[in-house]
Parts: C-alpha cells; sequence; structure tokens
C-alpha cells in the first residue's frame, strides 16, 4: 500500500516550526513508496527518520537544496536501525550516539543543538520476541534517562523524538490486556519511560512531558504503528510507540503535536510532527 497522492496538511502558523518524525522501517523501500512526496507536503523544518537501514547515506533522501544539513546515524550492524535528521537549519553542535557509550548507540541515537533546544532523534530497540533483549533495552533506558538528565543540568531545553518503542499507558494501544509481556508494553519498559516523565528526585529536575498525550489526555485509539501481519491497520490494532516528549519550559511553545494518520502506506509506522513557536533556530 502506498502513500495518498495528495495530502491536506494544515498551514503552518506565523513565527513558527514544524519538526516531523518517522521510522521509515527501510528508507530506500520507503522512498519508493512516496515518502518524498510526504516530505514536501509537510514541508517541515526538520525531519527525524528513524529505522533507515542504510549502510552509507542515501542521497535521494529529501531535497538537499531545501535540507541542506543531513545527519547520518548508521549502526554497526548493515542493514539495521539507524537515524537521520535532515534540517534547513545548522545546529551548532552534533552528537552520534549518547556519549561515553558511542559505539553502542551510535545508530540509535542522534543529537542536534539548536539556540533554543538539544534534538535527540531516537530509535530505542524492541526488548524481542519473549523479551529476550529486555535487560539491553534496559540498559539502553537508563543510559538514555541519564543522558537527557544531563542535559537538563547543562540547562538545555530539550527534545527527544522518535520510535521509543514503547506503549505508555492502556489507552495507548488496542488490546492491552493480551499484551501485558509483549514488547514494547512490559511494566520494565513503561516504569522506565515513567521514570523521564517523572521529576528526578536525585536531581531536582522536573519531568520531560509526552506532548500528544498532554494535549489530547482522553484520547482513545490513535496510534503510530500498525503491524503489517492480520491487516492490523484495517482492524484498528495499533499502538502508539512513537513521540515528542520534551522539557517542560517548551511547553508554552508547542503549537500542537499531532499524528499523521492519514500518511500512511509507506511504512509500518505513521509521522508525528511537532508545531513550536517563538523558538530560535
Amino acid at each position: 500500500m502506498a502513500f495518498p497522492t495528495e495530502f491536506k496538511i494544515p498551514e503552518k502558523p506565523d513565527n513558527s516550526i514544524k519538526i516531523a518524525s518517522y521510522n521509515v522501517a527501510g528508507l530506500a523501500a520507503c522512498i519508493k513508496k512516496g515518502f518524498n512526496a510526504y516530505v514536501d507536503a509537510e514541508d517541515a523544518d526538520i525531519v527525524c527518520i528513524q529505522e533507515h537501514k542504510q549502510n552509507a547515506p542515501l542521497s535521494t533522501a529529501v531535497n538537499d537544496k531545501v535540507y541542506k544539513y543531513r545527519y547520518w546515524a548508521i549502526d554497526e550492524k548493515k542493514g539495521y536501525a539507524g537515524v537521520a535528521l535532515f534540517s534547513k537549519y545548522k545546529p551548532s553542535n552534533v552528537i552520534y550516539g549518547i556519549p561515553g557509550f558511542e559505539t553502542t548507540t551510535r545508530g540509535r541515537v542522534l543529537s542536534l543543538t539548536f539556540a533554543s533546544f538539544t534534538l535527540i532523534g531516537c530509535y530505542v530497540p524492541n526488548a524481542g520476541d519473549k523479551l529476550v533483549r529486555l535487560p539491553e533495552r534496559q540498559v539502553f533506558n537508563d543510559r538514555m534517562e541519564k543522558y537527557i538528565r544531563s542535559l537538563q543540568k547543562e540547562g538545555k531545553s530539550v527534545i527527544w523524538t522518535g520510535d521509543l518503542n514503547v506503549a505508555h499507558t492502556p489507552d495507548d494501544l488496542a488490546r492491552p490486556e493480551t499484551n501485558q509481556r509483549s514488547a514494547g508494553f512490559t511494566i520494565e519498559e513503561r516504569t522506565d519511560f515513567d521514570k523521564v516523565l517523572n521529576p528526578s528526585k536525585e536531581d531536582n529536575l522536573p519531568g520531560l512531558i509526552d506532548t500528544w498525550r498532554h494535549f489530547h489526555p482522553e484520547q482513545k485509539g490513535h496510534y503510530t504503528y500498525y503491524g503489517y501481519r492480520f491487516k492490523c491497520r484495517e482492524k484498528l490494532m495499533g499502538w502508539r510507540l512513537d513521540y515528542f516528549v520534551t522539557t517542560p519550559d517548551l511547553l508554552d511553545k508547542i503549537v500542537s503535536s499531532e499524528i499523521r494518520h492519514e500518511a500512511w502506506g509507506a511504512s509500518d509506522h505513521v509521522p508525528l510532527v511537532l508545531t513550536l513557536k517563538d523558538v530560535e533556530l
């Protein structure tokens, strides 16, 4: 199933920027199915993709005249994972991986520093079938939280986005009762996510905000991932695994946090978009 031929993207407000995040589930294949048509229609200022599966940068990814600043985090394992960030604006700093753990996280985390915030593009490891990689996942979660807290200690505003591979609450997946021990909805993964969203008592730092849930507190049935098997999209059997999570100081600058449900077909995920006002890049 390919993307729609036309997109009805809301017009961006004056003095605002848009950041789009999208797990492309293999960029080369996603491009063939309409990825660039979506990027052109969305016209975000920054595009973050996850799971590009590239062994090297792909020249056909986005218009290089529009997105002049392109950064690729490539996993050591060929054809696996990967994060990329494409920006219309030049960041002041670029960090590949989680500092101190670059070798094991290089294909999972990519950070750009701008005047008003640090943007972290992230593809969190899946705990795997039968949760065989849950211990590895928890190590990653701990290192990720500490990295975010270190940025907060430096006084930085943070936007953490990507496929975070967790459905935070029962409202964030279609069938919570039967998925208690499924990767992405275990109590361990959800508790680790809580640690980021709750205040850090150890460091006296505020918790971060799940922006989509903040603006849509009661809504159910809004998912970002639908497995290809069993026609999950048609049956609305989805999971909300993709997020924009921000430090609370950015909350009054957020215009909207939305899921692009209509942009379905080029991946088993759909894009999401964060719009902010009065921020500098």
